[in-house]
């Protein structure tokens, strides 16, 4: 498994911060912020990661769609399809997408809809050796998804050919979830901690922090031999309390011991 960092984890920070940063912390691997890309210029940023020698594993904060709304999909279909031209040359990487909110369609409706929405960004990507993976959000986010499960986001993936992003703050308590990681549909996971209780959204805690079981879930990637990025997605009050860089080093000095004590099992 390949460990990358988001720009997410550094989430006020501007695009020419986090490459300051990342080189600081011998980053390599890294998730872009759309956003972040968007502030500065897509060529532009595009340029700034290859003079870097920096590897991207997706591109997120993408925006979604209002599902029911089909005259408004062309732009968000566009805007999508600008940023998977931009990084083409960088492909492979996933290109992380939420649905959207869906009210007032119900479920099976708000699914058709999202197929048909994305279906034209789906073959724009595969002609770029670029995936789309859907990422289902915890279920106070219906704003953004309707897609709360992670066994609902590999379902939704299966209709519409794509694969899917597992958040594991979001899913780490869901019904069979060790069975569910092994799906080969699942090509992107996101890695943060959630340290009980909390009563806001986001609010990831660095890895050991927290209450998830994280080294059995990554056990259960490891059965099926994952060869995606696993990606530290630090976000919320917590992260901003300590601060980005700190945060991040000590994630990953978590990910350092901890494949140090998987080489000795």
């Amino acid at each position: 498994m390949l460990l990358s960092v988001s720009a997410v984890s550094s989430w006020r920070q501007p695009f020419a911060d986090d490459l300051s940063m990342w080189h600081r912390l011998g980053v390599q691997t890294v998730g872009l912020s759309l956003r972040k890309c968007e502030e500065l210029g897509l060529d532009a940023a595009a340029a700034a990661v290859d003079a870097d020698g920096l590897t991207i594993s997706n591109l997120v904060e993408c925006g979604w769609f209002d599902l029911t709304e089909a005259r408004s999909w062309a732009a968000t279909q566009q805007r999508w399809r600008a940023a998977i031209d931009a990084f083409a040359p960088c492909a492979p990487w996933c290109l992380v997408v939420t649905t959207g909110g869906a009210a007032p369609l119900m479920w099976d409706e708000a699914a058709a809809c999202f197929a048909d929405a994305i279906a034209p960004v789906t073959a724009h990507a595969r002609d770029r050796g670029v995936t789309i993976a859907l990422e289902h959000t915890g279920s106070l986010r219906v704003d953004l998804s309707f897609v709360h499960r992670l066994r609902d986001a590999l379902d939704v993936a299966e209709m519409c050919g794509v694969g899917v992003c597992a958040e594991l703050s979001s899913c780490w308590a869901e019904r069979d979830v060790d069975e569910l990681l092994g799906d080969d549909r699942v090509v992107h996971v996101q890695l943060s901690d959630v340290a009980q209780p909390s009563w806001s959204t986001p609010d990831r805690a660095v890895p050991g922090d927290g209450d998830i079981p994280l080294a059995r879930l990554l056990r259960a990637l490891e059965r099926r031999d994952y060869s995606g990025a696993v990606e530290l997605e630090l976000v919320g009050p917590r992260i901003e309390r300590e601060g980005y860089e700190r945060a991040i080093a000590r994630a990953l000095d978590w990910w350092a011991e901890r494949v140090e004590t998987s080489a000795c099992r």
